[in-house]
């Protein structure tokens, strides 16, 4: 479940808990608005925890490149002519 679930889950616990006034014969709707809130909650520091890891970055480790001039002379490219 992403970020988005979770704030989802807060959302639909709310609107059951505090927006709602029905009356279910064996079902409190504010106890299971108040349980998909904590759910919710609970997720969304889960998800921040694991993001918060994953934005670690290691520097990527310096490559020297060293270039060396050959030096040509009378026409000979490996140097051994001279």
């Amino acid at each position: 479940m992403g970020l988005g679930g979770c704030i989802i889950l807060i959302a639909v616990g709310a609107i059951l808990t505090f927006a709602t006034d029905w009356d279910m014969q064996g079902v409190n709707l504010d106890l299971v608005g108040i349980i998909l809130m904590i759910v919710g909650l609970i997720g969304v520091t889960t998800f921040s925890s694991i993001a918060r890891r994953r934005r670690v970055m290691v520097p990527p480790a310096s490559t020297t490149v060293v270039e060396t001039d050959r030096h040509h002379r009378d026409g000979y490219s490996d140097g051994y002519g001279v």
